[in-house]
């Protein structure tokens, strides 16, 4: 008869997802945001549990397997069993504000592909690719195609215009007269209700960027637009949603008393209706990789790790490739000398007989 602790090692070793375990992120949940609760690993997984004033403890069991990415709110606490199943199952965890407007850490685990993160730099490190993701991402921002010919110049003249046209046109639907966009960390209780209400909504935007950025594996600082910061590509992403979210929603806050706090309470409101986390995801895969017809919902892929190839780009691990010594070299590859027998090696005895 097995001894208890056989029986919770066979159990920890069946609880214990392998890769090919690991559901399709198609199938997933995406995103899961919790607060003010306790994340700890029982024997039977991972829970979300709170206790009451009278000690009466509510549990609710989380799908690990079947999320891509948790935001962790202010008052959570997590365990380290948790903390490593979640890794094992392929799932990033960041440390968010309340309602996910921050981003303040995270951990990305092993199982989380490259595969965003390398077309980002493909494009990233070549000035004409970089310059054609710029194009695109004011096309997707503005609606409006731009020439292939259009300089990074001329597309910032562009963009200034148009949000010069969109400040014009809510300062005279909302009767506040001339409104100037002025962002000025030194002097922030001199600037007028509707600068810090913009002010205060972007921050939130930076956050929610960063978290889908975080779970796609893209770096936050392989920017297109901008750079020089570790959120270079946070801030052209944000960007993409601003005209839409942020500036319409400050300007509507221009007599608030408190235009920084009901901008990030009007804000968290307006995610649940936007759905903007899953939104923010698809939109930077459309970026990053446009002429694939179905990409991956998020940064996971049941293949993980490939060789690189110089010709064919990738090729399978786990294969070995002694075989393809013997194909035709071109001019510029050297021969390898051939590897001595070490079955027959003169003045040397094998003292391991296994």
């Amino acid at each position: 008869m097995p001894s208890p602790s056989d029986k919770k090692s066979a159990r920890r070793r069946i609880a214990a997802p392998t890769l090919a375990m690991l559901p399709r992120v198609g199938d997933s949940l995406s995103f899961l945001y919790a607060d003010v609760v306790r994340i700890v690993q029982d024997d039977t997984g991972v829970c979300a549990e709170t206790t009451t004033v009278d000690n009466e403890t509510t549990r609710v069991y989380i799908p690990t397997s079947a999320l891509s990415c948790v935001l962790l709110g202010p008052g959570t606490s997590i365990t380290q069993p948790a903390l490593a199943t979640f890794a094992r199952h392929g799932t990033t965890v960041v440390c968010v504000g309340s309602g996910g407007v921050r981003c303040y850490s995270s951990t990305v685990p092993p199982a989380l592909t490259t595969r965003w993160l390398e077309h980002q730099v493909h494009h990233w490190s070549d000035p004409v690719r970089r310059l054609d993701v710029a194009r695109r991402m004011y096309t997707m921002r503005f609606k409006v195609p731009v020439p292939a010919a259009t300089t990074l110049q001329q597309l910032r003249g562009l963009e200034g215009q148009r949000m010069k046209a969109l400040y014009k046109l809510l300062a005279q639907t909302h009767r506040i007269g001339r409104f100037r966009r002025n962002y000025a960390p030194d002097a922030w209780d001199s600037q007028d209700p509707v600068n810090l209400a913009l002010s205060s909504a972007n921050t939130c935007l930076y956050g929610i960027v960063h978290a889908a950025l975080t779970a796609l594996g893209c770096s936050p600082a392989l920017g297109y637009v901008h750079q020089g910061t570790q959120l270079a590509f946070v801030y052209d992403v944000a960007d993409l949603y601003k005209a839409e979210l942020t500036v319409p929603l400050a300007f509507s806050l221009h007599e608030r008393p408190d235009p920084e706090a009901a901008a990030r309470r009007a804000f968290r409101k307006q995610l649940r209706l936007y759905k903007l986390l899953p939104r923010i995801v698809a939109d930077v895969q459309n970026l990053l990789a446009p002429d694939e017809a179905e990409p991956l919902p998020d940064g996971h892929s049941v293949r993980m790790v490939n060789l690189w190839d110089p010709r064919a780009g990738s090729v399978a691990a786990g294969v070995n490739y002694a075989s393809d010594i013997s194909a035709p070299l071109t001019a510029d590859e050297k021969q390898l000398p051939d590897l001595p027998d070490p079955d027959v090696v003169s003045g040397e005895q094998d003292l391991d007989p296994l």
